[in-house]
């Protein structure tokens, strides 16, 4: 069971970082000028907060029952003990806050340039959170996959 919720979310990362990456540069145009905000930038945005709240909810459980999260003298200490204790929650928590706010001011944003605005500094600031809490291989915590 641990081994495939490890996989599911380390695969849905990347189906996450695409939607966001997709998302930001969906916005950039209408960020300069008076286009209006489309369905199809709305449809990426939801997607995007959907994969998002996915991932939290699969993060969760592993987070409960990974042997990689434990709580101890030594956590604080050991690098790789502290970054899924302590380190990786508490980023992918504050990037996964961002990109609901930014969904939410987008939802209630009163013209296209405050919506455009909204998902785009939300989720390129949620998005760098991201990029800086995964645990990736040339950091010694995890793989591509």
């Amino acid at each position: 069971m641990h081994s495939i919720l490890v996989h599911a979310h380390s695969g849905l990362r990347w189906i996450l970082l695409v939607l966001i990456l997709a998302a930001i540069f969906s916005t950039i145009s209408g960020l300069s000028g008076n286009k209006p905000f489309t369905e199809g930038i709305r449809k990426t945005a939801l997607f995007t907060l959907i994969v998002t709240h996915l991932q939290l909810v699969l993060g969760l459980i592993l987070y409960f029952i990974s042997p990689k999260v434990v709580f101890g003298p030594d956590t604080m200490s050991d690098s790789v003990l502290r970054f899924f204790a302590v380190e990786h929650i508490s980023t992918m928590l504050i990037a996964i806050v961002l990109i609901t706010l930014g969904y939410s001011k987008m939802k209630r944003g009163a013209t296209d340039g405050a919506k455009y605005k909204a998902v785009f500094w939300f989720y390129l600031f949620g998005f760098l959170l991201l990029m800086a809490g995964i645990p990736w291989p040339f950091r010694g915590l995890g793989g591509w996959f």
